[in-house]
């Protein structure tokens, strides 16, 4: 993995050649037929994360997953103390979808002993075998030990539950997340349980929204009216560029600093950020979470200024640390090639006092309005680059992240298409022969 601060001379981007330093093209983000390819390459042949294992507090609890962008819907489900499994939401008799509740688009959570097929009432046990069939005499030597639930790779790291669509992929969970993952084992995600979680339907690629969270440029002026005029002014002064970034195989993270957290000037804040403490980098008193040290992974650059790091696990998930003892996901859901789901979920350690749940609150309200503001923005782009009235865009070092992002996605749909033609090719050349 390269971990690097910022060198003497060079570059953060000139670390890794391979990224280059040109004009970069977005045709991947505007294209059907790129999404197309994607779809298959992408995401039913890496590990998605799908949800965390809070989710599921007791045996028989479940939660399905749909997964548009690799046409399927999974349910995930407890078994046993720690065992949590996946399947896909298909029953064995004529591919109904198995659970839903009355939309069956829509995702849906409960616990049960088994789950009932509607249509046909054939039911399966939590493991994922057919343990009844309606009217079994009716069929022709049915072995219901054939016919249980299709199962996907499921595996926990951390809390965070992920599902591989792959059935021929046999890389571990662990070892595809790599050292960015592994350098953030001990961290006590699961003491922080107070969640609060947004959704929006964006119409952008959801390339471009991973774009907007991966640099800090764009901050001090997309968002200054977030802020009072003055309050403005020195945010745009102290700049936001990145204390150290990362990139780990189809990875990356960028380290970044504290700034008002806890502030180094009150009067860089609103007035309701004093009253309550607290505003988007999460509220200024910092709980205790049970750690005397942070894991090495987290503020690699050990600066006495970090505030946030920021991983972005490829493809669609990206989870950020802050210092004040708290984290947040997002997750980017593609649902066509210019349009996606985008997830932004906050976790704090449960709040002992009103004071402390309405400073979290804030921290959750404020960080909607941010986000906001990159999603209409995303929109407008999206827009401009499908008139391909320009068709390169130079990118600056603190955006080096970006670069690594679309070029590994460009990398696994060249790589899964193809070794598809090479094997097409062969078979064709077999057939003749």
């Amino acid at each position: 993995m390269a971990h690097f601060p910022k060198p003497a001379e060079g570059s953060w981007t000139e670390h890794h050649p391979e990224l280059g330093t040109g004009p970069v093209s977005y045709e991947d983000s505007i294209s059907p037929e790129h999404y197309e390819l994607e779809r298959d390459a992408i995401f039913r042949r890496t590990w998605l994360n799908v949800g965390r294992v809070e989710q599921l507090p007791r045996k028989g609890s479940y939660f399905t997953r749909e997964l548009d962008v690799a046409r399927t819907s999974v349910v995930v489900v407890r078994v046993g103390e720690d065992d949590v499994r996946a399947f896909h939401n298909m029953c064995r008799h004529r591919g109904n979808k198995l659970v839903w509740t009355d939309y069956p688009g829509e995702e849906t959570a409960g616990t049960c002993r088994q789950f009932t097929c509607k249509y046909h009432g054939w039911r399966y046990g939590l493991e994922g075998d057919l343990t009844f069939v309606q009217q079994e005499e009716e069929f022709f030597d049915l072995d219901k030990s054939d016919y249980g639930l299709a199962p996907v790779r499921c595996e926990v790291w951390e809390g965070f539950i992920f599902v591989n669509l792959d059935r021929d992929d046999t890389t571990s969970l662990a070892e595809y997340l790599g050292d960015l993952g592994a350098g953030l084992v001990g961290y006590p995600f699961h003491r922080m349980t107070q969640v609060h979680k947004f959704r929006a339907e964006v119409a952008s690629n959801w390339k471009l929204f991973i774009d907007a969270f991966a640099e800090f440029y764009h901050a001090p002026v997309l968002h200054a009216k977030q802020a009072v005029a003055e309050e403005s002014r020195k945010l745009s002064g102290y700049g936001f560029e990145g204390l150290s970034y990362g990139i780990d195989g189809p990875h990356g993270m960028v380290s970044s600093w504290g700034g008002m957290s806890p502030p180094r000037d009150l009067g860089m804040v609103k007035p309701i950020e004093r009253v309550l403490r607290s505003g988007l980098f999460g509220p200024w008193d910092r709980p205790d979470i049970g750690i005397d040290e942070l894991p090495p992974g987290l503020n690699p650059a050990r600066s006495p200024a970090w505030g946030v790091d920021s991983f972005v696990f490829f493809p669609n998930f990206m989870l950020l640390v802050w210092a004040p003892n708290w984290y947040l996901t997002y997750h980017y859901w593609p649902t066509s090639y210019r349009t996606h789901i985008f997830e932004g979920t906050l976790y704090f350690v449960p709040p002992r006092t009103a004071r402390e749940r309405v400073a979290q609150e804030l921290a959750a309200v404020t960080f909607k309005e941010y986000a906001l503001q990159d999603g209409n923005t995303l929109e407008a782009t999206q827009t401009m680059l499908e008139s391909r009235a320009v068709t390169e865009f130079p990118l600056n070092d603190q955006e080096v992240l970006l670069r690594h992002l679309h070029k590994t996605a460009r990398d696994h749909v060249e790589a899964h298409h193809g070794q598809r033609r090479d094997q097409g090719s062969r078979v064709h050349i077999s057939a003749a022969s």
